[in-house]
């Protein structure tokens, strides 16, 4: 059994809302790319660059916590349970534990990756995982240390959203996400007629 600080992990964090398959080869990859013992997926309490979530933090870990079933994948409540909206603080907390020594990002989050609350110190204390997906060219110049890793499923959380298409997210949620978005549209609707 290796001792919990010489633990070597990586995180991924998110909003996971839903959580989809994109989601799941992302950490099959970096179980198969990276030297690591655990991969830690935090879902985020609040993006403090997304103003609207369309699921709760209680139902997106529970989502996450199903579809995320590798015995060498931990999904953690943390960030949710202390309310925590930043990454460098989950960073912190996980080090008193673990070897964290990769953060993994979706490209997207490159543009504004600087304005990341202490990213000087992320950048200058763990190595950044890029995901990328379809051809997106990026600009990684930002970055101290980091390591590219593609992906082919260009699907996310967002799409998924706005079109309603469940085929990219896990059987063993689909219907609990469908129902979800069912009851969402249909509060949603109520509270637009009771506006006008």
């Amino acid at each position: 059994m290796v001792k919990s600080g010489n633990t070597i992990v990586a995180i991924f964090g998110g909003s996971f809302d839903p959580p989809h398959l994109g989601h799941q080869e992302i950490a099959k990859a970096v179980l198969r790319e990276l030297d690591i013992d655990l991969l830690l997926i935090l879902p985020a309490y609040q993006n403090p660059f997304k103003q609207v979530q369309f699921a709760t933090p209680a139902q997106r870990l529970a989502w996450c916590q199903k579809v995320f079933d590798d015995k060498r994948i931990k999904v953690d409540a943390y960030e949710i349970d202390n309310e925590i909206c930043y990454t460098y603080q989950s960073i912190e907390y996980f080090r008193s534990f673990y070897d964290v020594r990769y953060l993994v990002i979706g490209a997207d989050n490159l543009e504004k990756i600087t304005l990341w609350r202490n990213f000087e110190w992320l950048n200058d204390t763990i190595t950044w995982i890029v995901v990328t997906r379809g051809d997106n060219s990026v600009d990684t110049t930002a970055l101290r240390s980091f390591k590219m890793l593609h992906i082919d499923n260009a699907v996310s959380s967002t799409s998924i959203r706005e079109s309603g298409d469940l085929s990219n997210v896990d059987e063993k949620i689909r219907d609990e996400v469908e129902t979800y978005f069912e009851n969402f549209r249909e509060t949603s609707h109520k509270s637009s007629l009771l506006k006008i």
